[in-house]
C-alpha cells in the first residue's frame, strides 16, 4: 500500500486474501500504512525468511502471518524477527480451521506470537489489534481507537432501539 509500510501482511495462499483483506481493511480505515505479501512457510520458506528477517529494517512494526491447515507461517515468521507477529488461523481444511488454530497459538516457549480467532473475525481482530500496539506510542491513533470504539457502542444501541421499536 504505502513506501514505508508499519505493518506487514504475510498470507501462506492468495485463496486466504479474502480473509486477509478483512485485516488490511481495518488499518486502511485508521490510516496505517501496510503491505500484503505471499509467502508460503511450505512451499517458499527462504522467501518467507527474507520477508520476516528484513521487515524492521524497512521500517515495518508489526507483522500479521494468516494460514490455514498446518499453519507455521506465523511462527517460522516469529523466528526470524523480534517484531511482533499476530497469527491468523484460516478457515478450510479437513478440520474448518481448527487444526491452523491448534498450530498457531501452541507455539514453544520463547517465540511468541499473538494468535486470534479462525477466519474474518480473526483478521479483522489482528488489524485492530496490530493498531492498538501502534497506538502506545501515537495519540492520535489512541484517539481515533476511542472514537472507533464509541462508534460501535451507538450502532449497537442503534440496533436496539429498532428491535425495541418494533
Amino acid at each position: 500500500m504505502a513506501t514505508d509500510p508499519q505493518v506487514l501482511l504475510i498470507m501462506g495462499s492468495d485463496s486466504d486474501l479474502p480473509v486477509m483483506r478483512e485485516a488490511a481493511d481495518i488499518l486502511s480505515k485508521f490510516g496505517v500504512a501496510h503491505e500484503m505479501r505471499i509467502s508460503s512457510a511450505h512451499r517458499s520458506p527462504e522467501r518467507t525468511m527474507a520477508l520476516a528477517s528484513e521487515a524492521a529494517g524497512r521500517g515495518v512494526k508489526i507483522i500479521i502471518a494468516g494460514a490455514g491447515m498446518a499453519a507455521h507461517l506465523a511462527g517460522v515468521v516469529a523466528s526470524k524477527t523480534i517484531l511482533p507477529v499476530i497469527g491468523v488461523p484460516m478457515p478450510g481444511g479437513a478440520l474448518n480451521g481448527v487444526d491452523a488454530l491448534y498450530s498457531t497459538v501452541q507455539m514453544p516457549a520463547g517465540i511468541p506470537v499473538a494468535s486470534m480467532a479462525i477466519g474474518k473475525a480473526g483478521a479483522k481482530n489482528a488489524g485492530l489489534f496490530a493498531v492498538q500496539i501502534l497506538a502506545l506510542a501515537d495519540l492520535q491513533l489512541s484517539k481515533a481507537l476511542v472514537n472507533y470504539r464509541v462508534e460501535m457502542d451507538k450502532e449497537v444501541e442503534g440496533k436496539d432501539a429498532e428491535l425495541q421499536a418494533h
